[in-house]
This record gives C-alpha cells, sequence and structure tokens, in this order.
C-alpha cells in the first residue's frame, strides 16, 4: 500500500518507488542518506538555500556542472540522480530493525563524516588563501 507525502506517492516503508520517485526526491533521499542538511549542501555547491529547495522540491533543476557537483557530493552517479537508475541510494531494508544505540552511533558517525568534510573544505580554501598572499608577496 503506498501513502501520500507532500503531493507524493511513497511506499509505506518511507521509501519512493523508481516509478513515483522524482529528481527532487533523489536529491533529498541522497542527501539525507550522507547525513546533510539542506544548509549544508546548499554552502558546498555554492548555491543559496532558496535554490536547492526548489530542486528539492522540483520547482527547478540545477544546471549540468551542479547536477555534476551533486553527483560528486552526495555519491550518487548522474544517471541515477537523473533516471533512478544505475549506482545511487539504496532503498533500506526493511529486514534490519536498528537498536536505538546502533541508531545513535550511526547518527554520531554521519555527524563526523558532516563535521570533518566541513574541515577538509575549510582547510582547502585556507590553504588558497595562504597560496594567493605568498604570491602577492613574492610580486
Amino acid at each position: 500500500m503506498a501513502i501520500k507525502r507532500e503531493g507524493r506517492i511513497m511506499e509505506d516503508d518511507g521509501w519512493y518507488s523508481n516509478d513515483t520517485a522524482t529528481f527532487g526526491d533523489r536529491l533529498a533521499g541522497a542527501r539525507e542518506y550522507e547525513g546533510m542538511s539542506q544548509t549544508q549542501l546548499a554552502r558546498r555547491l555554492g548555491v543559496k538555500l532558496k535554490t536547492l529547495k526548489g530542486w528539492e522540491e522540483d520547482l527547478s533543476e540545477p544546471r549540468a556542472n551542479k547536477l555534476q557537483m551533486l553527483s560528486g557530493v552526495l555519491n550518487v552517479s548522474l544517471v541515477w540522480l537523473l533516471t533512478g537508475e544505475g549506482e545511487g541510494v539504496d532503498e533500506p531494508d526493511s529486514e534490519v530493525v536498528l537498536t536505538p544505540e546502533v541508531r545513535d552511533i550511526l547518527l554520531e558517525i554521519r555527524g563526523l563524516k558532516t563535521q570533518m568534510t566541513a574541515q577538509v573544505d575549510r582547510l582547502g580554501k585556507l590553504e588558497k588563501a595562504l597560496r594567493r598572499k605568498l604570491e602577492e608577496g613574492a610580486l
């Protein structure tokens, strides 16, 4: 049996079927799977939060360069984002039941991964700024 969520048909287990999932559904699902908030993903892509929300709500679509960035950041194939075919986020296994303790550990791991990714991004920006300053001083 399917239920309706935000105007879309969703399976009982909370997962969109391939027949009903839209680009926005896949984008939101992949973002959530990676443990990122909309704000975090928007920052990583260099877009406004309103823009990302428009993509997830299927009100607009990203340009090719942002699609490529999305697939890289979210660890899914570009084809999967566009069509639902290929390598993407796995459908949740309804047979696996996680204890609250295991779920908490997984959430903490995702949080740490997100923090580490943000720190790596920050380190890259600092390195770029340092190189710029060194080049300015060398001239």
